[in-house]
């Protein structure tokens, strides 16, 4: 009888121990949190991400926009670095939150977040009009040492500007002027705010037959401009582009990132997103975990050498 009443103790204990095991992966909403406003590549490259997570795993997945994320302060980032290890927020974020967020912000260090894989390489460029006295970079370099020109960016703060000046630097030469604005196109040029800007290729699209492409601040060159050169032919130490990946606060389970990968890497395999790669030049891919940390190493060495000649 006893041997029965322990049997039957065992499974009511079993019983009740049941409800309180861990759930499965996701089992409540997750945010993917981009520091953009709504509408860039990374935007649309995360909803897709976004809505594969959700068709995968069954489980609300949305976009969450916290604007202020090129050079800081960072908002996005912070509300990640500050959430649970549960994989309810997800960080979609640029090569700025892991390179500067830490030299800014006391809160974010070098160890704050593990990216687990990066996505998007944007099709950052410096571009003149067709009829400038230079067509490369050298010889704006030797047209600047004696000419004023005034170059046109999107911030003072973000990766490509400082790239782009720290180029001018490195070749003997530094622009007359610079300043930022809110739309960097063809008008921008054709009406001569500026005399080359660095903006992105889809928005110069429309004239490429009236601009120079002087140069590219891409890993590699660009399938639709082949013949134009990368900052880091140019110069090698000065290799940094604008590229965005996933990142989960440090601590996250392996679960939750195979899950989240998995969900990534399906949507950039799908027509819409290759079809965004071919429409704005922008490079589209999957960079696994063990390569994205090697990547932001290097990235932190170059944004050294890129500091040093700007200051």
């Amino acid at each position: 009888m006893k041997k029965y009443l322990s049997i039957i103790l065992a499974a009511a204990m079993l019983a009740g121990a049941a409800p309180f095991a861990a759930a499965a992966y996701p089992d409540k909403p997750v945010s993917f949190v981009v520091p953009w406003p709504p509408g860039d590549l990374e935007d649309v490259l995360t909803r897709m991400i976004a809505d594969e997570f959700q068709k995968m795993y069954d489980v609300a997945a949305a976009v969450v926009n916290k604007p202020g994320g090129g050079g800081g302060p960072f908002p996005g980032a912070m509300e990640v670095a500050m959430g649970p290890t549960d994989g309810s927020q997800i960080g979609s974020f640029p090569i700025a939150v892991p390179v500067v967020g830490p030299k800014v912000i006391d809160a974010l260090t070098d160890d704050t977040f593990e990216c687990i894989g990066i996505f998007l390489t944007y099709p950052f460029v410096i571009a003149a009009q067709k009829d400038a006295p230079y067509s490369t970079m050298e010889e704006l370099a030797a047209y600047a040492k004696s000419n004023k020109v005034a170059l046109g960016h999107f911030s003072p703060n973000a990766i490509p500007t400082k790239v782009t000046m720290a180029l001018a630097q490195h070749m003997g030469f530094s622009y007359g002027s610079d300043a930022a604005f809110d739309a960097l196109d063809c008008n921008t040029l054709a009406s001569g705010d500026a005399d080359v800007v660095n903006t992105t290729l889809q928005l110069v699209f429309p004239c490429l037959d009236k601009v120079n492409i002087l140069a590219s601040v891409t890993g590699k060159r660009i399938p639709v401009i082949p013949d134009t050169r990368t900052v880091g032919e140019i110069a090698p130490n000065l290799k940094l582009t604008l590229w965005n990946g996933l990142f989960v606060k440090q601590g996250t389970s392996q679960d939750v990132k195979d899950k989240v990968i998995a969900a990534a890497q399906a949507a950039l395999k799908n027509d819409k997103a290759q079809k965004l790669a071919k429409d704005t030049g922008a490079e589209i891919y999957w960079m696994d975990a063990t390569a994205a940390k090697a990547q932001i190493a290097a990235d932190r060495e170059a944004f050294k050498t890129v500091s040093e000649l700007l200051k």
